[in-house]
């Protein structure tokens, strides 16, 4: 379940079941991800948008909700980003 260096961008779905919403594969992936391994850097101005670090590779995580239309955001979206646009919205947290 760990991020490789082929991934970047993981964005989850909600799919309907027996009349249910149960989040798809990679909701539970990145889950996991943000419970397990990623290390929380920060959190943005508006603080729905989250930073980690992946402590294997050093790389920089976004997580997001980008259906805001949706109940809670609707699903995750955890997307690799580079340092600069981490500082740039993060600010020096991302040094730590």
């Amino acid at each position: 379940m760990k991020l490789t260096p082929l991934d970047t961008d993981l964005i989850g779905a909600w799919l309907m079941k027996k009349g249910a919403v149960t989040a798809d594969r990679a909701c539970r992936r990145i889950d996991w991800l943000i419970a397990n391994h990623l290390v929380q850097l920060g959190v943005d101005a508006s603080g729905w948008d989250e930073l980690y670090r992946d402590p294997d590779d050093g790389r920089l995580w976004e997580l997001t909700w980008p259906q805001s239309e949706m109940h809670g955001g609707g699903p995750p979206r955890l997307t690799c980003v580079a340092v600069d646009a981490a500082r740039a919205k993060y600010g020096a947290i991302i040094d730590t």
